[in-house]
């Protein structure tokens, strides 16, 4: 039945999912965020997610890194306590598309 499409899966799943799916939650209230939304969210391994209720939806975000301002060499700049990967312009254009949408 599938090999029917005239498109590969993946571009029909990635059309499917483009506006959410239903996922199962358990009888203590747990529920799996499916990967193709933890890889676009930048969740790696085990973490912490923030939930808000609003207008009858939960919505799961991503927590800030907590971070500071110190002197260092007499300049002001911002250290955080958990390691930080290298900004690459990728990284800052993807950011900025995802909060433009």
């Amino acid at each position: 039945m599938l090999g029917q499409f005239p498109m590969p899966l993946s571009i029909i799943r990635d059309i499917w999912y483009i506006h959410g799916m239903k996922i199962a939650i358990d009888t203590a209230g747990r529920m799996v965020i499916p990967k193709s939304f933890r890889e676009e969210l930048g969740i790696t391994g085990a973490g912490e997610v923030e939930l808000t209720a609003a207008d009858g939806r939960i919505e799961i975000s991503v927590p800030d890194v907590v971070a500071r301002v110190e002197q260092r060499d007499g300049l002001p700049v911002i250290a955080t306590d958990e390691p930080m990967g290298t900004l690459t312009v990728e990284a800052a254009r993807s950011a900025i598309d995802r909060v433009r949408r």
